[in-house]
């Protein structure tokens, strides 16, 4: 494998291009058991026929772990809302649609979006009477199978030269509630600053999924919390802040 084209870098790991493949090698501590499970999230969610760069392997690159995908040429979603501000709406208005796209699938082997919350409220930095709080709430919500992407934000939709649309990075899928994959949503575009997309995303999904505003709403305490478990330092005490705002009946 040829590693000297970066084309993505993050905390833990670096993409890079090798003619028509994408290989993601991840830093050494990375939990071996993840990458595991993103290359599984990810071969289950081809099966479902969505758009997404498909699973070619899972190697060793240097010594260090990495997923090897079809590479899709083209632009983020994120990268063409900043290089056309006054197109925004337009490409919101996509990213909803292919949002509801995903969420019209069904995988029954991905992994319980509900167990997975649970989980991670458990493992929350949250007082005890938070916890039982937003475990109760949790447990109260609809128990549905749509597939969830975890993660979604525009930079994970890539647009082909074709105006073509591939979704990427299954890392975080699960099968559950549309509306608590909404919530994370919402929040990804407060944690990118962006608090005025926030809100126009959810009322445009709300409206195109005819779904309760208050509804997501209800779900967003408990997707912060869920996600401050492994949010970064910088993200954890914003995350935390909204898992406390909870209505107590």
């Amino acid at each position: 494998m040829n590693l000297n084209k970066i084309i993505a870098v993050r905390t833990d790991k670096t993409v890079y291009r090798d003619g028509s493949l994408a290989i993601k090698v991840f830093n050494e501590g990375y939990a071996k058991a993840d990458i595991l499970n993103e290359a599984l999230n990810t071969a289950r969610v081809e099966e479902t026929g969505l758009n997404i760069p498909r699973l070619e392997a899972v190697t060793k690159a240097d010594g260090k772990w990495a997923i090897v995908t079809d590479y899709v040429e083209g632009k983020t979603l994120q990268q063409l809302m900043d290089e056309h501000p006054e197109k925004f709406d337009e490409y919101l208005n996509r990213f909803v649609d292919i949002q509801l796209e995903i969420h019209s699938h069904t995988c029954p082997m991905l992994n319980s979006l509900k167990e997975k919350m649970n989980r991670k409220i458990s493992q929350s930095a949250l007082d005890a009477t938070a916890r039982y709080e937003l475990h109760t709430r949790l447990e109260s919500m609809p128990r549905h199978n749509k597939v969830c992407h975890g993660d979604f934000n525009p930079s994970n939709v890539i647009i082909t030269p074709e105006d073509k649309a591939y979704i990427l990075d299954w890392s975080h899928a699960t099968q559950g509630n549309a509306s608590a994959d909404a919530a994370r949503t919402y929040l990804l575009f407060w944690l990118d600053g962006n608090i005025e997309g926030a809100e126009k995303y959810l009322n445009l999904f709300c409206k195109k999924s005819d779904t309760a505003k208050q509804y997501v709403q209800k779900w967003i305490p408990i997707v912060a919390a869920s996600q401050s478990v492994k949010g970064k330092p910088e993200e954890k005490e914003f995350l935390m802040r909204w898992a406390d705002v909870v209505e107590y009946e």
